[in-house]
């Protein structure tokens, strides 16, 4: 399977944070499948895309134009994509995921998540939604996402519907189990 994985292009400063993408990309890798992501070689992206390739699984990278201008695209991938904007971006990534997962990030990993979320809840895919909730970092989201059920604007199944887990073993399993069992239609022409 192909995960993708949403997280930093900065490290952030618990080196927890560092641990956890090497780990996961390591247990991808090792595990037979491959990464697809957004493509960089700083911060969180880079730490779990050469964790994936050190493991010795495939890694797909997509980055608009003027990222590689900035020189942060990963010259090291198995396969790089260079694609003129963000909403290719991230359309090709999903269209090429089996599953996501979302690290620590910051506002790019959360409207990627969001997207993916929302995807998922609208009926446009079937993939399942992790939280590596790394130091906790998405607690204080997962209780704004509380609010707005008790507030009426989310029901509860939509808010459960990310696989939430601190550990990386334990959410790729759980992540890897639901996506052997979900009957994606791959229909991406309504997003």
């Amino acid at each position: 399977m192909n995960i993708c994985v949403y997280c930093g292009s900065r490290p952030g400063v618990h080196p927890a944070y560092a641990d956890a993408a090497r780990e996961l990309g390591s247990l991808i890798g090792a595990q037979g499948h491959g990464l697809v992501y957004g493509g960089g070689n700083v911060g969180l992206m880079g730490i779990v895309a050469d964790a994936v390739l050190a493991a010795g699984g495939p890694v797909v990278g997509v980055i608009p134009q003027a990222l590689v201008q900035r020189e942060v695209g990963h010259q090291g991938l198995s396969q790089q994509f260079v694609v003129p904007d963000m909403h290719v971006r991230k359309r090709m990534m999903a269209e090429r995921a089996d599953a996501f997962i979302a690290m620590p990030g910051g506002i790019g990993t959360l409207e990627e998540l969001y997207e993916v979320w929302t995807w998922r809840q609208l009926g446009y895919h079937d993939k399942p939604v992790g939280l590596l909730n790394v130091q906790g970092f998405y607690d204080t989201l997962l209780r704004f996402m509380d609010h707005t059920v008790s507030e009426g604007f989310l029901d509860d199944a939509q808010r459960r519907m990310p696989v939430v887990d601190a550990d990386p073993a334990s959410l790729l399993a759980r992540v890897l189990d639901e996506a052997a069992r979900a009957t994606d239609p791959d229909d991406y022409s309504r997003i």
